[in-house]
């Protein structure tokens, strides 16, 4: 095993100084140019064009990208369920079936499956604009934290 490989690998992407990043740097990143199309009771659809910034090396957009996606557009469909409070993430996964390359358009749909008093499952799936067809699917666990009774 090359472990000096790996860590010059791993350390090579980590030459930012992050205490000079604004708050909220990464949810920037990954949200810039983000519209929202609609709003209705238990949905959202989103649409963006993806961005050089967010490719991987194989030139599509990077599943981390896709990962926060899911992790934010969801969350975003809470509130259209009558829910107050944003939760915090147990269990995030993500089926993916294609690839959007720079300057693609997608649609991104958020929908809250199911919001409790102290569990939501939520739901977001790509798609592209052009086609209709399904780049990624992801489902986004969060407990919810319960209203103080002080």
């Amino acid at each position: 095993m090359e472990v000096e490989k790996v860590k010059r690998y791993l350390e090579s992407s980590a030459t930012i100084d992050g205490d000079k990043l604004p708050l909220r740097f990464f949810e920037r990143l990954i949200m810039h140019g983000l519209r929202v199309e609609l709003i209705e009771t238990n949905r959202v659809v989103f649409s963006f064009k993806v961005t050089p910034r967010l490719l991987n090396e194989g030139n599509y957009l990077h599943s981390g990208a896709v990962a926060k996606f899911v992790d934010l557009v969801s969350s975003a469909a809470i509130y259209t369920a009558g829910g107050t409070f944003v939760g915090t993430s147990v269990e995030i996964n993500i089926s993916f079936m294609d690839a959007a390359h720079a300057d693609e358009d997608i649609e991104i749909e958020a929908k809250a499956l199911h919001v409790g008093k102290a569990v939501a499952v939520l739901s977001a799936e790509f798609r592209k604009k052009s086609t209709g067809k399904i780049i990624a699917q992801g489902r986004h666990t969060m407990y919810l934290p319960l209203p103080s009774k002080m």
